[in-house]
């Protein structure tokens, strides 16, 4: 995983709750997690999300578009 700091705009695969089918790619942002302050978390619709190795984020948006169209 990339060496990300708290304030970096990333892209991330982001799927439609309601539709599993769908998948889009959404600007996110890397912040402090608030329950776990030594660690780093994405900020995406007003939720805190963990930042894991399980998660591909992207640090521009072109690099998210081209593996969207390898990977969907």
């Amino acid at each position: 995983m990339e060496s990300y700091k708290a304030g970096d705009i990333v892209y991330i695969f982001y799927r439609n709750p309601h539709t599993q089918d769908v998948a889009n790619i959404q600007e996110a942002t890397i912040v402090n997690n608030p329950e776990s302050p030594d660690e780093l978390a994405l900020f995406l619709y007003e939720t805190y999300y963990p930042l894991t190795n399980e998660i591909a984020v992207y640090s521009s948006q072109v690099e998210a578009e081209q593996a969207y169209q390898q990977f969907f």
